[in-house]
C-alpha cells in the first residue's frame, strides 16, 4: 500500500507506508506512537512491502525509516507478553516467520537499500538497519542491541552483520553490555556511513538513493553479490566469482553505454539492464 492511497478499513494497513520518487521507493514504519515497535501486523506488511520492492523494476532503489521520533524500537513487547500470558506459540515463532524473512530480504535486496535510522533503532530494529547496505543517521540517532536485556540472544541478523561493521570485539561488547550508541560513535566505529541534523536524513537518504537509482543497477546488484560471497570464501573463490560477475556484467547494456558515453565525452545514461 502506498502513502497515496486511499483510506483502509483495515486498521493495521498504514503500519506500513510507502511513496514512490525518482526511481526511489522510501518504505515507513508507521507506529510513531509506540517508536514503530514490531507487531505482528507491522512484520508481516515490512516483508510484503519488500518483497513487492525487490520484484518491481521500477524500483531502483530503497530507503527503509521509521516515522516520528524513532527508527525502530524493536519488538512490540506489551503485544509479545500478552501473547505469552495467552499460552500463544506465535511469540515462539516469529524469528522463523517474521525477523529471519525481513533480514534476508533487506540483506539479499537486489538494488541498493538505505537505512535512513531517524532516531533509536533497538533489537531488531538495529539489526534491520546492519542489515542494509548503507546506514545514514540523524544526529539524535542511536543503536542499541538490547536482546540480552530482556533474556535472548540476538536475531535477524545482527550476530552476521555487526561484527561485519564493527568488529568482533566490538560487536561482543555491545551484544553483552546492551549499551547505546549514539550517532557520533556510531560514525566513528563504521556503524553508519554519514550523520545529518535531525529532520534531514530521511531527505539526505533518498538523495543517496536517487543517486544510486540512477546508475548501474545490474552492476549493484552483482557487487552485491560478490562481496556477500566473498565473505565466506577462500581468496581463490572471491576471484572465480569476480570474473563470473565481470563476464556477465561485460554483455549489459550500461558497461556499452558506460563506455560509449566515456569515449564521447558525455554522462552516461543507465538503463540498469
Amino acid at each position: 500500500m502506498t502513502a497515496e492511497a486511499g483510506a483502509s478499513t483495515n486498521p493495521d494497513a498504514d503500519v506500513v507506508t510507502t511513496a514512490d520518487a525518482e526511481g526511489v521507493r522510501t518504505i515507513t514504519l508507521n507506529r510513531p506512537a509506540s517508536y514503530n515497535a514490531l507487531s505482528v501486523a507491522l512484520k508481516e506488511r515490512l516483508l510484503a512491502e519488500l518483497t513487492a520492492a525487490a520484484r518491481d523494476d521500477d524500483v531502483r532503489a530503497v530507503v527503509l525509516t521509521g516515522a516520528g521520533a524513532a527508527f525502530c524500537a524493536g519488538q512490540d513487547l506489551k503485544e509479545h507478553v500478552n501473547l505469552l500470558l495467552a499460552d500463544d506459540p506465535a511469540p515462539l515463532r516469529t524469528v522463523s516467520e517474521h525477523y529471519n524473512p525481513i533480514a534476508t530480504a533487506i540483506a539479499t535486496m537486489p538494488k541498493p537499500i538505505i537505512a535512513a535510522v531517524n532516531g533509536s533503532a533497538a533489537g531488531a530494529g538495529a539489526a534491520f538497519a546492519y542489515a542494509a547496505d548503507l546506514r545514514i543517521a540523524s544526529s539524535s540517532a542511536n543503536f542499541v542491541m538490547a536482546f540480552a536485556g530482556v533474556g535472548l540472544g540476538s536475531d535477524s541478523g545482527a550476530s552476521w552483520t555487526l561484527q561485519r561493521l564493527v568488529g568482533y570485539g566490538r560487536a561482543l561488547e555491545l551484544m553483552l553490555l546492551g549499551r547505546k550508541v549514539h550517532a557520533e560513535e556510531a560514525a566513528r566505529i563504521g556503524l553508519v556511513s554519514e550523520v545529518v541534523d535531525d529532520g534531514e536524513v530521511v531527505s539526505r537518504a533518498q538523495q543517496v538513493a536517487a543517486q544510486l537509482a540512477a546508475g548501474p543497477g545490474v552492476a549493484y546488484r552483482k557487487i552485491k553479490e560478490t562481496l556477500a560471497a566473498a565473505s565466506g570464501s577462500t581468496f581463490t573463490e572471491a576471484l572465480a566469482a569476480e570474473e563470473a560477475a565481470q563476464a556477465e556484467l561485460g554483455a549489459t547494456a550500461d558497461h556499452r553505454e558506460a563506455v560509449d558515453a566515456f569515449v564521447n565525452k558525455r554522462k552516461p545514461t543507465f538503463s540498469g539492464q
